[in-house]
């Protein structure tokens, strides 16, 4: 016999001796970690809402200068984008730094974007992880606080089998519609055509965001999946020779309105060619640093810094300023005059 919590044999082996401890069974209650099951997520945005847009922008994270979210800066932000075409943006991801924040600030901007814009443009929540359990756990939340699509990267650094690939994306197609996004560059793993043939088969797949080029684009888009370019240097191209929905981009952040017109007004090559040495001075360092640096100068976020990112040397920045003219600042976010800022102006935070 055993007593009620499964612990003590009330029986001992021998008179006088002590009961014997016994192991108890323990009752299984699967995901009772989570804060609901998976089926239970309600996500009531058509998939092909998600699929029919153009340009996105992965939205910038501002903060106060004491590490926290500026979240009037950021409103700011969204509301600059929106006025000038942009059709979603992309919380918390690469761009918005989603990697340097916990994962309770991550939902809480997903779901203030939401609140504050949800009726307005489509919210995309970079919900991603290399661990499968927490991209599910994420994910549920990210929709639970409504957001309209999800952002998934296949598992980065500790990398996996195709198998393992294949099973991580599953985990989490089901809860509503995903954009999978492949940039090797920084996962360290391509994800192969064949997988993404695969997830195409799941309805919940809106498509893919693509980095690896063009040729890797026709090759979805002759075969039906939609596909946004996640480079903004051939992004003119994938959308006008090569079959791409679209863009994903970092230099909207800045000129949303100018990416408008190169991805929703026809082949533009002078258009093109008179952006690109923004896009290459964006990207002279790893995204975020450049875009933080010129949003910082152009006066519409505060020259705060999460490390380990830290701004562009000063030759870089006065560059910056250059470049602004040659394009015409009315073409750039904000009203303030771009400046050149010094070292000391800027605030680096390793500790939030």
């Amino acid at each position: 016999m055993t007593s009620a919590i499964g612990c003590w044999s009330l029986k001992a082996t021998h008179p006088g001796q002590m009961p014997k401890w016994r192991s108890p069974i323990a009752e299984l209650i699967p995901n009772v970690h989570l804060p609901m099951r998976s089926y239970e997520v309600k996500n009531r945005t058509n998939v092909d809402d998600i699929k029919s847009l153009r340009l996105i922008t992965a939205i910038k994270t501002p903060y106060l200068p004491d590490g926290r979210f500026d979240l009037e800066a950021y409103d700011t932000l969204v509301n600059m984008q929106m006025e000038d075409g942009v059709e979603g943006v992309i919380v918390g991801g690469t761009t918005g730094e989603g990697q340097l924040m916990s994962w309770d600030e991550h939902i809480m901007l997903i779901g203030h974007t939401v609140n504050c814009f949800g009726g307005s443009i489509k919210i995309i929540g970079n919900t991603g992880s290399n661990s499968t359990r927490e991209a599910i756990h994420a994910t549920e939340q990210g929709f639970a606080v409504g957001m309209h699509a999800a952002l998934h990267i296949n598992p980065y650094y500790g990398k996996t089998s195709i198998e393992g690939m294949i099973s991580h994306f599953n985990g989490v197609l089901h809860m509503g519609p995903t954009i999978i996004y492949n940039v090797p560059s920084r996962t360290g793993q391509d994800i192969p055509p064949h997988v993404i043939h695969s997830m195409a088969q799941n309805p919940n797949l809106a498509g893919v965001k693509e980095c690896v080029g063009n040729d890797r684009i026709e090759l979805y888009t002759n075969t039906g999946i939609v596909v946004w370019s996640g480079n903004d240097d051939q992004c003119h191209d994938s959308r006008w020779d090569h079959g791409a929905a679209g863009v994903i981009s970092v230099t909207s952040n800045l000129i949303p309105g100018l990416m408008k017109e190169l991805i929703f007004e026809g082949k533009n090559p002078t258009l093109n060619s008179k952006l690109l040495p923004l896009i290459e001075w964006l990207f002279h360092e790893p995204n975020p640093i450049g875009l933080n640096t010129a949003l910082a100068q152009l006066g519409v976020v505060r020259p705060v810094f999460r490390l380990p990112y830290v701004p562009l040397q000063f030759e870089k920045r006065a560059e910056f300023v250059n470049i602004v003219k040659e394009l015409g600042r009315e073409n750039f976010i904000g009203e303030k005059d771009v400046q050149i800022l010094d070292d000391d102006d800027f605030i680096l935070i390793g500790r939030y």
